[in-house]
């Protein structure tokens, strides 16, 4: 494979660098070799898998290091880029010659599934605020169409309802599909994928009903974690090791990976969207809007008013002229505001890019799972069965955690009226 490509050739030429790079990425996956009577799909899978860890453990130690910083002083997060991108790409580099084994195939392979865990649990909520905000975003809107004509807001609400209903359509088609394929063959009996289904089915009815008896959460909010439920399971049942349980084993699980990715697209760009949009939306960042009319008698009438000028208080107006000034201590005022304004929320979003890079990696290998092998009978079977026994427990105990947590949003304020949940 290396052979062909001519950026190969070209690196290769170069004494004794060909031989290390193609020596790191190959530790360890001789054992997947056709001389151990394993296919070259295998072999080529791994050596895939450990492309993959390098850029992500980079990523996952780079975002490590400045969550760290950040914690310790938030205005170093946008501080000295240029360096931290040079730093990044160096280290990138450095990873190219060491080998799979131990650092990245046990090492890093064990951080990655606890990261991605962890990155499930936390994509919940990130997935339960972006469905309340689309939620309470469309009856706002059906609202002001209210307030300007009577009958004109009921398209926001359709929309809602529709939304919610296709979302749920999509659960049960997947439910039955899962049913369809994932429970064996006659005679044949999964009973941990079969468990792990009809959990999910259980789950989502207790969530529409918890949701439906109450007056909190929104019948949108349940579709969308009902959805991601059901994405769950299905990752959780393509784990399974066996060849009768699993038909997509020995299979390249394109769809599971398309969706892993964007639903890392969508957690990542609501992430930095609400991290941004607290900054924006709160009075610390955006002017109130004051009214024309001049009810202040130091503002002038409106006859008279500059509409170059922006609508702002005495106290408020920007200084003009010449300032004299330490540019020093201006320098130290607005690097203590923005620690102030910034320091309990910066680390914590570099904590998620860390759990994010963790993540991408546990989507495009699979869990880290070597699966394609081919039986004496001529069915698939996988490589490594113990990591994808793991790794559906640890899919499975994620989702449990995941509905667990939407649960509890819906019957906390049932159960402790006194507390504010808010």
């Amino acid at each position: 494979i290396l052979k062909e490509n001519k950026w190969w050739k070209i690196y290769s030429s170069i004494p004794g660098m060909g031989k290390y790079l193609k020596s790191a990425f190959l530790d360890g996956c001789d054992m997947y070799s056709a001389e151990n009577g394993y296919s070259e799909d295998l072999y080529l899978q791994c050596v895939s898998n450990a492309a993959v860890y390098r850029p992500t453990l980079v990523s996952t130690i780079f975002f490590s290091c400045t969550a760290i910083a950040a914690k310790m002083n938030p205005s170093l997060n946008k501080q000295i880029w240029p360096a931290k991108y040079s730093a990044f790409f160096i280290s990138l580099l450095i990873t190219l010659f060491i080998p799979n084994e131990p650092l990245f195939t046990s090492v890093y392979l064990l951080i990655m599934r606890i990261c991605a865990m962890a990155f499930i649990f936390i994509q919940q909520i990130i997935l339960i605020d972006m469905a309340y905000n689309w939620n309470e975003s469309w009856v706002e809107q059906s609202n002001i169409c209210e307030s300007r004509e009577w009958g004109s807001g009921k398209k926001w609400l359709n929309a809602i309802i529709i939304s919610a209903v296709s979302l749920y359509i999509g659960s049960l088609t997947g439910i039955i599909f899962l049913y369809k394929y994932f429970i064996g063959e006659e005679g044949v009996s999964c009973g941990g994928n079969i468990t792990v289904i009809t959990f999910t089915l259980i789950g989502i009815l207790a969530m529409t009903v918890a949701q439906l008896t109450g007056e909190d959460g929104s019948l949108l909010t349940t579709a969308v974690i009902s959805a991601y439920s059901t994405y769950l399971a299905y990752s959780t049942v393509s784990k399974n090791p066996n060849s009768v349980c699993n038909p997509t084993l020995g299979n390249e699980d394109i769809w599971g990976i398309v969706v892993g990715l964007t639903l890392t697209m969508i957690s990542l760009a609501w992430t930095g969207w609400s991290w941004t949009a607290t900054e924006r939306l709160t009075e610390g960042g955006v002017e109130v809007t004051r009214s024309l009319t001049p009810v202040n008698p130091a503002r002038p009438d409106a006859a008279s008013l500059n509409l170059d000028v922006p609508f702002i208080e005495d106290e408020d107006r920007p200084t003009t002229g010449l300032v004299m000034g330490n540019p020093n201590m201006n320098s130290a005022n607005e690097e203590e505001q923005f620690n102030n304004r910034h320091g309990s929320s910066l680390w914590k979003l570099n904590v998620v890019l860390v759990l994010i890079s963790c993540w991408v990696a546990a989507s495009l290998t699979g869990w880290g799972t070597i699966s394609g092998g081919i039986g004496e009978g001529g069915e698939h079977t996988a490589a490594n069965p113990l990591v994808g026994r793991f790794n559906m427990v640890m899919i499975c105990l994620s989702q449990t955690l995941a509905v667990g947590l939407y649960l509890w949003t819906l019957l906390a304020p049932r159960y402790f009226p006194d507390r504010d949940f808010s």
